[in-house]
């Protein structure tokens, strides 16, 4: 018998998987609404919805596409404390840029920021955002000496 998945089943497939499984384990993933009959109705509903979220995918990776092509022209300067011999009091966090970033428009949750290294110098850092599975953007952070205020 042949059904489609209509949620994850453990050790069959995933969401939308067109497996061949025996008669009464088919009945029973029906019966437990985990699977639908691979009808030639189903079958054609299946396609339709995978053709709609390939193109919600597509636009979402377009989308993600312009974002990243401003990100990558800013760069984002913080001024910072700083001791002897232009050491930095702490670091600068995600969720920092994060928030500058909102101040320049861009909805970027702190998660997506990956940070390799600690931000805890003077001088410019790269910092890689993930706007899409596909799509990642770089900027730039800089740290500049300044008075007694953290930005």
């Amino acid at each position: 018998m042949k059904v489609i998945l209509i949620e994850e089943v453990k050790k069959q497939g995933k969401k939308g998987d067109v497996i061949e499984v025996k008669d009464g384990y088919g009945n029973f993933l029906i019966n437990n609404k985990q699977a639908v009959l691979a009808s030639s109705l189903n079958l054609d509903k299946l396609k339709k919805e995978n053709e709609q979220k390939e193109k919600e995918f597509n636009n979402d990776v377009k989308e993600a596409e312009k974002t990243k092509e401003k990100l990558e022209k800013i760069t984002l300067t913080f001024v910072v404390k700083t001791g002897k011999e232009d050491k930095v009091f702490g670091s600068i966090s995600q969720k920092q840029i994060s928030e500058k970033l909102k101040e320049q428009g861009f909805e970027i949750d702190k998660k997506q920021i990956k940070v390799s290294n600690q931000i805890a110098a003077l001088g410019g850092h790269d910092v890689e955002i993930e706007l899409h599975k596909k799509v990642n953007a770089a900027i730039k952070v800089f740290l500049t000496a300044g008075g007694g205020n953290n930005e």
